[in-house]
């Protein structure tokens, strides 16, 4: 592996030109194919295999062309303080609204809630539901406009106007953080490698990359069914890898540089040894996301198949348009260490590293402290992370409705008000649908499945069956007491589903629950069913490869202990946050409530490829001084010398491109952005920097002990670069022949 990629780094420098011909060339034919893609629609939101599901796909079948994914909305009207929507003008105005609302090709149905039992009892408040053709993103800007502008209307005439529904719904947006971020990034760089040209290779080659992986996205959003979720969680990912994995491979080349090493030459170590790291980092990356699909949730694999993808593209970039950029940089970067000032001029001989002993760093320092110390260090930090991860203890799940959004949304307000109106059950309500095919009389069944529902507790409303044209297939629409997100509505969803086993014993008929509500709490089911699994295979994965990398059995296990004290703790992090409320108003948390249902499993696969990053590109050079006859005890410190700085600086730049997207108006976002930045701060500063030289010092020698047989039989990946220096000699006056060369390898 270390000898391909030297002989990969070499080509890329030495033909530079065809390499950044090549990777704009892309960037731009992927950016024409995006600019000409068509809009995509909202992503087909499925669960395989569950009760909402099954009763989805019965709805679309029995009851055609009633536009089951079509866009909807909720016209809410309230009268002022002591008036009554029934009364005069007042009744004027919603019925001239629901005129206006009806009009417009792509509205399918509108509701008159003064016949279709859309007032509330105290007459204060009345809906309109409309149903539109189409989803809510190929909604016509001209159809949007024609609601918003019906809503005006009304308000203009005295009353309280709200939308809710999907019928308004937004590309989310980032604000200003995400800005923040990259130029935290940007002054993190400098401060790293010590110069405005060197800082600016890992952030034009992420951008780059980041740039070919959305504007794919992009193009095959609408064939593949991808939302805008999609391409943000893969910039997210893609921006924060990109620039750590560039960083490490410039951070290796200046510190060849410093031993004397001419640039051809310093380019190829670096990119077959960080290089090598970064392959089988962006490995345990690739794996973490790509495994999501064992989950089984469309929406879920095509959002780790997207930020893969954008995984891979970084790879890729650092591998190659890297050295082909400090081939142009040329002398403009200078070696670790070396002083600022006047560089050499063209035909003059490079500066002579120097000979003084350096003074040790604070890396240096930190690690001798730790291995002097490693009982003290290691129960400070695992007490640490344990007291963080107490709150996962409480942890409630659900999806984010429209309670949960801002309260300057007119969505929220519309909830707000519905709510008010005519409780918080209305806003989740439960269809039912009876599948009476098979009864003598599928009337009779679908009327006792009704009364049966009547008698359970947590009920305010049940509506008549309604069939469809066959007779054969009824829906009951269910009002629960409790608001969408509450396990009072939870336990109502499963109690009518034992009411439906009881009616498939006595009746053969089947009863299934379905609706926003029944589909949460089936994806939030199903996301717990699917974790250990999903954990057993990522991490299997994962612990196998680095087997491979670091010819040990601890140290794999170790990192990924070391990566489930991560994992919890900003778990905990999350739910003390957005469940518990605390500090929520500085990361602009209005609304606090259960978490994300994905947002565990999810958590697990990115945190943990993050994790790896940092564990491969630090032990790898313990790894490398240990192999080279160093001390278990020195090791440790030789690698810290070497990698705490770069490492330190890679988390924080992850943690600002991460920490940009807790600016987002979407939840979601919001949610995994603040949850991926404190899982980097813990793991990169606290597992990685702490528990693990902590835990190598204890261990010493039996860190690296790998059984005989295991060794044999494992491939040779060549990480720490042994064979690398056969390679530079065998290129020593290669030079014209160096292509072949390496398409021979």
């Amino acid at each position: 592996m270390a000898t391909f990629l030297y002989k990969l780094g070499r080509l890329a420098f030495r033909r530079r030109h065809f390499v950044v011909i090549l990777w704009v060339a892309l960037l731009a034919a992927v950016g024409v194919g995006a600019a000409s893609a068509p809009p995509a629609g909202s992503s087909n939101f499925s669960i395989p295999g569950t009760e909402a599901q099954r009763a989805f796909d019965l709805l679309e079948e029995r009851f055609p062309g009633t536009s089951a994914d079509g866009a909807t909305a909720r016209v809410v009207f309230k009268a002022p303080d002591g008036e009554k929507v029934t009364a005069g003008d007042n009744k004027a105005t919603v019925e001239k609204a629901v005129k206006d609302l009806s009009g417009g090709s792509e509205v399918a149905s509108v509701s008159d809630p003064f016949t279709g039992g859309g007032v509330s009892q105290d007459g204060s408040i009345a809906y309109s539901s409309v149903s539109y053709k189409v989803s809510s993103m190929e909604l016509e800007d001209a159809t949007k406009d024609a609601l918003e502008g019906t809503a005006e209307k009304a308000q203009d005439a005295g009353l309280t106007v709200e939308i809710g529904g999907d019928a308004l719904t937004a590309m989310p947006h980032t604000g200003t953080a995400e800005i923040i971020g990259i130029a935290i990034a940007a002054v993190v760089l400098v401060i790293t490698l010590g110069s405005l040209i060197a800082a600016g290779l890992p952030l034009l080659t992420a951008l780059i990359g980041v740039g070919i992986g959305i504007s794919a996205i992009t193009a095959l959003a609408k064939p593949l069914g991808m939302d805008s979720t999609t391409s943000t969680l893969a910039m997210m990912i893609g921006l924060a890898v990109g620039i750590d994995y560039a960083l490490f491979i410039v951070s290796r080349y200046r510190a060849e540089l410093a031993e004397g090493r001419e640039r051809q030459e310093a380019v190829g170590r670096a990119v077959g040894t960080a290089g090598s790291a970064v392959v089988f980092a962006g490995l345990t990356v690739v794996i973490a996301l790509v495994g999501l699909a064992v989950v089984n949730i469309p929406v879920l694999t095509k959002m780790g198949f997207a930020a893969a993808g954008t995984v891979v593209i970084a790879v890729l970039i650092a591998l190659t348009m890297i050295p082909a950029l400090l081939g142009y940089a040329g002398r403009k970067v200078k070696p670790a260490g070396a002083k600022r000032g006047r560089g050499a001029k063209k035909g003059e001989p490079e500066p002579a590293p120097s000979t003084a002993e350096p003074k040790a760093n604070l890396g240096t320092r930190w690690a001798r402290f730790v291995v002097r110390r490693p009982v003290a260090v290691l129960l400070i930090g695992i007490v640490g992370l344990g007291a963080a991860a107490i709150p996962v203890g409480s942890m409630e799940m659900g999806l984010p409705d429209e309670g949960s959004q801002s309260t300057d949304t007119t969505q929220r307000r519309a909830y707000d008000l519905l709510s008010e109106g005519f409780g918080p059950g209305f806003n989740g309500p439960l269809m039912v649908v009876t599948d009476a095919k098979s009864a003598d009389d599928p009337e009779a069944v679908a009327t006792d499945v009704a009364d049966r529902i009547k008698g359970l507790d947590g009920v305010v409303t049940v509506t008549p069956p309604v069939p469809n044209k066959a007779g054969d297939t009824y829906t009951i629409t269910v009002i629960p007491e409790s608001k969408p997100s509450s396990t009072q509505t939870e336990d109502l969803v499963h109690s009518i589903r034992d009411t439906g086993a009881d009616v498939k014993a006595d009746t053969d008929a089947g009863v299934l629950v379905t609706g926003a509500t029944a589909m949460n709490i089936d994806f939030s089911q199903k996301m717990n069913d699917a974790l250990i699994p999903y954990l057993a295979l990522v991490v299997g994965l994962a612990f196998l490869l680095l087997i491979a990398v670091f010819r040990s059995i601890l140290v794999p296990l170790k990192a990924a202990l070391g990566f489930l004290l991560s994992v919890l703790a900003a778990l905990g992090a999350v739910v003390a946050v957005f469940q518990w409320g605390w500090l929520s108003g500085l990361i602009g948390v209005e609304q606090t409530g259960p978490i994300m249902s994905m947002m565990p499993i999810f958590m697990v696969g990115v945190v943990f490829g993050l994790a790896m990053d940092y564990e491969v590109f630090l032990v790898t050079r313990m790894r490398e001084a240990y192999v080279h006859g160093e001390r278990p005890g020195q090791a440790v410190v030789t690698g810290f010398k070497h990698s705490a700085r770069v490492v330190s600086a890679a988390a924080v730049i992850m943690m600002a491109v991460f920490a940009g997207f807790i600016g987002s108006s979407e939840a979601m976002i919001k949610m995994i952005g603040f949850g991926l930045a404190v899982a980097v701060l813990f793991d990169a500063f606290v597992v990685r920097m702490a528990i693990v030289p902590a835990v190598l010092a204890l261990l010493g020698d039996r860190a690296w002990w790998l059984p005989k047989w295991l060794d044999r039989a494992l491939p040779n990946v060549d990480v720490e670069g042994e064979g690398l220096n056969a390679a530079a000699q065998a290129h020593a006056g290669a030079g014209p022949d160096e292509e072949k060369e390496l398409v021979r390898a």
